[in-house]
């Protein structure tokens, strides 16, 4: 098991780019959230096993059909042990 801290750009907010994310999270047994941020990407944290992950980013780069992905970065980070996929409506720092 990993953890993943993943950035997608483009035209990815307004799009069902987070409700999309969390269906493919869901479907393979992906733990974390997901959540717009202000400068208009998206950023998700991902927990689950190699392939799990490896299929999840691949997902990222294409996105939800009305979707524009411009750059997908992720980094490893530290587990947080996550028990269901979220979508986060609001962060309460903007």
């Amino acid at each position: 098991m990993k953890h993943l801290n993943i950035t997608v750009t483009g035209k990815v907010q307004g799009v069902f780019f987070r409700a999309a994310t969390k269906a493919v999270a869901d479907q393979l047994g992906v733990k974390g959230f997901v959540r717009n941020q202000p400068d208009g990407s998206v950023y998700i944290e991902a927990e689950g096993d190699d392939f799990s992950l490896e299929s999840f980013l691949e997902w990222c780069h294409e996105g939800p059909e009305k979707a524009r992905v411009d750059s997908v970065t992720s980094t490893e980070g530290e587990m947080k042990n996550y028990r269901n996929f979220e979508v986060v409506k609001k962060n309460l720092l903007w």
